[in-house]
């Protein structure tokens, strides 16, 4: 869908970049680890693959461009908390010359996937997550491609946020790990090969131990 730049900020200068990364999560050392910040890991991840390092911008965001697979990607980690991700997303947008939100990929963790599994996808509902509500009020789209990270459900609808801001154990530790190597796989792939290739190949991954 292509996107319409809102606000007065000047539009990038240069080469636009083929693609924007944006991982989510909470900024701050008592966030890091938790299950909310998988988006951040990710990004991490590909940081770490393509000789990057993320820099504060002035989007409210730690962002760098790297090259994967010959193209140019913007990588960003929003620091306006995770309700707010949608102020830095839109900067983000702006900067990098994104008019297309299918060239805009989230990371995001996901309650209704259990750990170890992972969805990616095109477009579609918000899941009841703020991260992405934040994102569809400030792109006013929910057109841009997602990849899904299970977390699991808490035990009540009374303990989601202990569940997803808590810190985790060395074992749960190891597979989140696992799937922010899986998530940044994902996301290459999209890059690389299309949104088509990717679900095909991680829509069935299974690192849980459950059956599927």
């Amino acid at each position: 869908m292509p996107l319409r730049h809102r606000g007065d900020r000047p539009e990038r200068r240069g080469t636009p970049a083929d693609f924007l990364v944006i991982g989510l999560g909470n900024p701050g050392d008592q966030y890091a680890g938790t299950r909310h910040n998988i988006g951040f890991d990710v990004v991490d991840e590909l940081c770490h693959r393509h000789d990057g390092k993320l820099r504060k911008g002035r989007e409210r965001a730690f962002v760098d461009e790297v090259r994967v697979d010959g193209r140019r990607v913007a990588l960003a980690e929003p620091q306006t908390y995770m309700n707010d991700s949608g102020i830095a997303a839109q900067l983000l947008v702006r900067r990098f010359g994104i008019d297309d939100l299918e060239r805009v990929i989230v990371v995001h963790d996901e309650l209704d996937l259990p750990l170890g599994r992972m969805k990616v996808k095109g477009g579609g509902g918000l899941a009841g997550h703020n991260g992405l509500r934040s994102l569809r009020d400030h792109l006013h789209s929910t057109d841009f491609l997602r990849v899904r990270i299970g977390v699991g459900k808490p035990a009540s609808k009374e303990h989601g946020v202990d569940h997803v801001l808590r810190k985790v154990g060395k074992g749960e530790r190891a597979l989140l790990d696992e799937m922010a190597g899986l998530g940044s796989d994902a996301v290459e792939t999209i890059i690389a090969d299309g949104l088509e290739a990717a679900m095909t190949a991680f829509n069935g991954a299974d690192r849980s131990g459950a059956d599927g």
